[in-house]
């Protein structure tokens, strides 16, 4: 008789673990099932009793994609394992804290996604790379991706065919903008005289509104302009952006309310200006960023908007050279919006300088807890934890939160 197992839970990365620690895709906790054991995995694996939050996975690609991991599972239970994701991550340092109903994006509204693409014997193959796999996935369909970038296949394709090399692949990062589809590839042949004018042909042909080769823009047909708030900004190609607009707003209403009544705020990790922008329409704004290329963005979309107050830039890399609290001293609020590792020398820094009020957007519980456990130890209070779901059926969490001073009232 082959060996059953009980599926107790799911990892960070949505795959199921026995009581055994074995590793599962594609199971819920609670379900009982079969497979061959290759420690620390089960592969072939067959679902005896099903729990009943299984779900048929609207996409006819969830098995072989590995863009989405938790398609078989209802949207009630996704809600809640992220919502207890975040729970658990705080529960560990001993933090309590309210945690508000999840924001999920809908479906079919992902604005940027980046693609693999390689040249076969065949032709072109182009898509999403096979869960734990380096092959490359064609797809027909995707319940995530905005109609506009799944019909950007087609353009993938041809640029593969025209600057792929046989040994490897493209990274393709399509963006959805005001101006069409901002394109940038990376891992392509070098740039030369032939390719280039080929390439922009085909920028013309396809009506893209810009094509980057390795960060160089080739060609430029309409600026790929993102708005945030009034004002209009052009990224630099392969730019951070928030994955939906619809997240993007449920992050920078919570952000908005952490920081309400500020008249001077700091934000920090600021991107191109996602934050910044918005809320210059009611405070001055300092944005500090790594990449001197997102600030002029920044600072070009500020000087053309109307109506906004004053905003500053900073090309900084707060990791090595954190703001330190004399510098934080003349904001009453802060934003912060760090890359998956946190931001703990900044947050160090930050819980020093007593600032009032403070917005932490994070993409990571586990580094959000040890900074919210560095904060709440200088006296901070977490008063919400708002989760918001862009990755709709992926494992992915992202969260925006609220701290204030203990003395303070979080309205205040």
């Amino acid at each position: 008789m082959t060996a059953q197992y009980l599926i107790q839970r799911l990892v960070p990365n949505g795959d199921g673990v026995t009581e055994g620690r074995l590793y599962a895709k594609g199971v819920l906790p609670g379900e009982i099932v079969s497979g061959e054991v290759a420690a620390p995995t089960l592969t072939d694996v067959r679902i005896i009793e099903p729990s009943e939050h299984r779900v048929k996975p609207p996409c006819r690609h969830a098995r072989s994609c590995g863009g989405c991991q938790l398609q078989h599972a209802s949207d009630v239970f996704v809600a809640e394992w992220k919502v207890s994701g975040v729970r658990r991550a705080l529960s560990a340092r001993g933090i309590e804290a309210e945690m508000r109903p999840i924001v999920t994006s809908p479906p079919r509204t992902r604005r940027r996604a980046t693609l693999a693409a390689k040249r076969t014997k065949k032709g072109v193959t182009a898509g999403f790379h096979r869960a734990a796999s380096f092959e490359v996935v064609p797809i027909s369909d995707c319940h995530v991706m905005h109609p506009d970038l799944l019909d950007a296949l087609p353009v993938i394709e041809r640029l593969a065919g025209m600057g792929a090399s046989r040994k490897g692949k493209l990274a393709v990062t399509v963006t959805v903008s005001e101006g069409g589809l901002d394109v940038s590839v990376r891992h392509g042949k070098p740039l030369d005289g032939p390719l280039r004018a080929d390439l922009a042909q085909a920028t013309e042909q396809l009506r893209l509104a810009r094509l980057a080769w390795e960060s160089e823009v080739v060609a430029m047909r309409a600026p790929p302009v993102q708005c945030f708030g009034a004002a209009q900004v052009v990224p630099p190609p392969g730019a951070f952006l928030q994955a939906t607009k619809h997240g993007e707003q449920a992050l920078l209403e919570a952000v908005s309310e952490a920081t309400a009544n500020a008249k001077h705020i700091a934000d920090l990790f600021a991107g191109c200006g996602t934050f910044t922008l918005p809320l210059a329409e009611g405070a001055e704004v300092h944005a500090v960023e790594g990449e001197a290329e997102m600030i002029a963005a920044l600072d070009q979309g500020w000087r053309k908007a109307k109506g906004l107050k004053r905003v500053t830039g900073e090309a900084r890399d707060l990791f090595r050279r954190p703001l330190l609290p004399d510098e934080l001293a003349r904001f009453d609020a802060l934003v912060i919006d760090p890359p998956r590792a946190g931001a703990e020398a900044q947050v160090a820094e930050i819980a020093k300088s007593q600032i009032p009020r403070i917005a932490y957007v994070s993409c990571d519980p586990l580094t959000f807890a040890r900074d919210a456990q560095t904060l709440i130890s200088a006296g901070y209070r977490l008063n919400w934890v708002q989760v918001v779901d862009q990755f709709r059926w992926s494992s992915h969490i992202e969260l925006a939160a609220s701290f204030t001073l203990a003395h303070m009232a979080a309205g205040d």
